[in-house]
């Protein structure tokens, strides 16, 4: 679980690069292949990275959506940077990505808050992909 914690990690960092610099994530995905190939200090960028970009990007307005809707007291633009990318990349995992179990991608969302952010963030990205988590048959539905 390793390569996946890794890889989950590495999709973030792209979508935070693409929301703090405004350009879309495809674009900063390309670009960090096109680096790994022919930067030999660059890591690979892994399968299961770019499924998770490549996943966000195609719903990314659905997400934006359900963030705006259901983060309470919050809207998407107050929210700190790093908290609303963790959010979009554990909305979508959460939402579309069948294979991971809830528990975990609520886990490891948690743990990048922790590692990337405030002290209070944990507990807002709990308590926001929680309720997404909670939300899930009927946001399903609505797609």
């Amino acid at each position: 679980m390793a390569a996946r914690n890794t890889a989950r990690k590495r999709a973030f960092q792209i979508l935070f690069e693409g929301d703090h610099r405004g350009v879309d994530v495809l674009t900063v995905l390309a670009d960090w292949i096109r680096h790994s190939r022919t930067d030999q200090r660059q890591p690979p960028v892994r399968e299961y990275t770019m499924q998770l970009v490549e996943g966000y990007a195609k719903h990314a307005d659905r997400i934006d959506d359900l963030l705006s809707q259901y983060s309470v007291g919050w809207t998407l633009d107050r929210m700190p940077a790093v908290d609303r990318n963790i959010l979009r990349l554990g909305a979508y995992e959460l939402l579309w990505e069948d294979e991971t179990p809830d528990a975990v991608v609520l886990d490891e969302a948690v743990q990048l808050a922790k590692e990337f952010s405030t002290d209070e963030s944990p507990a807002f990205v709990n308590g926001l992909l929680g309720r997404l988590k909670d939300l899930k048959p009927s946001l399903l539905r609505e797609s």
